[in-house]
């Protein structure tokens, strides 16, 4: 019996994780208390003028306990020809609040994000994720209802000189991003066994405004996502420019992110 009630409950908690792993933003729950997950995106952008240029992010992570989760990325694209390795960041998050029920929760969480980059510096955008040298401190909220997450954020990036490249005069140095994003949980419709394939479909909404000059984008990603063996994740979306008014390099790109979790290897 304590062995049917411990597998039942891990069910639960896993269909709860799996409806908050968003493709763009990250939720304020966590990953298990112990677990270690690699990571890997590989973004297609489509450039309006010259060549279409390719980004590749692994990413290692680490669920520290219930409270904490560490992330360390690395940075490699093609805007300069080859296939460089351009930069890495650490980021960090916390939940501070958590109130649960029977068929839903709700988190809190705060995150930091510091990166290092040596690619030259053609964008008005910020974006410490793979373009900028700089840091983003931010909050975000993410609500459990059944079958349905929605999570919001949001948080001020700074963005400091690429090494070897200096951060134009005229671009602001600092932005505040905000993110909106739904995810619904479409298959299965009712759990018998943790080895289901779970398929989440998900809509995020990605803005920023600039600090300096009040230039601002707005994108929309949809998405959809698959959950093997409640280990493996395999994720496609499209991001799609909504509105803008700034000099932007990424403006309408392909995502695909694949990951895989490994539980108790810290514990």
């Amino acid at each position: 019996m304590r062995y049917f009630v411990i597998i039942i409950l891990s069910l639960f908690s896993f269909q709860i994780y799996a409806q908050e792993l968003f493709v763009m933003t990250e939720p304020a729950s966590n990953m298990p208390t112990g677990a270690i997950g690699i990571r890997n995106m590989s973004m297609y952008s489509f450039v309006k003028e010259g060549k279409n240029n390719f980004h590749n992010m692994p990413e290692l992570m680490w669920g520290v306990n219930k409270d904490w989760m560490i992330h360390a990325s690395a940075f490699m694209s093609d805007k300069e020809g080859n296939l460089n390795l351009e930069g890495g960041s650490l980021y960090a998050k916390y939940r501070f609040f958590s109130e649960d029920d029977l068929h839903s929760h709700f988190r809190l969480a705060a995150f930091g994000r510091i990166s290092t980059n040596n690619s030259p510096i053609y964008q008005e955008d910020i974006e410490t994720m793979g373009m900028n040298s700089g840091y983003e401190l931010g909050v975000v909220g993410t609500k459990l209802i059944n079958k349905t997450a929605l999570s919001a954020s949001i948080s001020y990036e700074r963005a400091l000189n690429n090494q070897d490249f200096i951060l134009p005069e005229e671009f602001s140095n600092s932005a505040m991003n905000y993110t909106l994003s739904i995810g619904q949980l479409m298959h299965p419709k009712k759990y018998t066994n943790f080895k289901q394939t779970n398929i989440n479909a998900m809509l995020e909404l990605l803005g920023q405004r600039l600090n300096q000059n009040g230039k601002s984008y707005l994108d929309v990603v949809p998405s959809i996502q698959f959950i093997v063996n409640s280990q493996a994740r395999i994720d496609l979306a499209y991001r799609h420019q909504i509105y803008s008014d700034m000099e932007r390099m990424n403006t309408n790109s392909i995502l695909l992110k694949l990951e895989y979790t490994f539980f108790n290897v810290t514990k």
